[in-house]
């Protein structure tokens, strides 16, 4: 059903700015790319790359990210984002993602996104607010 999905690779570029850089180190110079916006962008790059090859009403969502930053990234500074479906089991998608700032690699790992019926699962979760 959605094996077709394996190879589907994603590629976002983004410019590191204060929205997205780490503030508690102090002074200007020491502000980089931080972590949960690194691991965010990840996740919409996967999301992304395979949302227009999914069926009429149905999205994916995060289940699981297994990444490593592994270079600071300072503002002003342009990343290359990526990803690419590795394998497909019934409704769960696991992708290889990684990042490149200007001069290096800053970031590899997995990330698993589970493809859900948006409608049902809008149900679920108002269903659990109200009980």
């Amino acid at each position: 059903m959605t094996n077709h999905l394996v190879g589907t690779k994603g590629e976002t570029q983004m410019l590191v700015t204060s929205e997205v850089a780490i503030d508690f180190l102090g002074g200007e110079d020491a502000r980089v790319f931080g972590t949960p916006y690194l691991i965010g962008h990840l996740e919409m790059t996967a999301r992304n790359s395979v949302k227009p090859l999914l069926g009429e009403g149905q999205d994916t969502v995060g289940t699981h990210v297994d990444v490593r930053h592994l270079a600071a990234t300072p503002m002003g500074m342009s990343v290359t984002l990526r990803s690419e479906v590795v394998r497909v089991e019934d409704r769960r998608i696991t992708f290889r993602v990684e990042a490149y700032d200007e001069k290096e690699q800053i970031a590899e790992g997995t990330h698993d996104r589970f493809i859900i019926d948006i409608a049902r699962f809008t149900a679920r979760v108002r269903a659990k607010l109200l009980n």
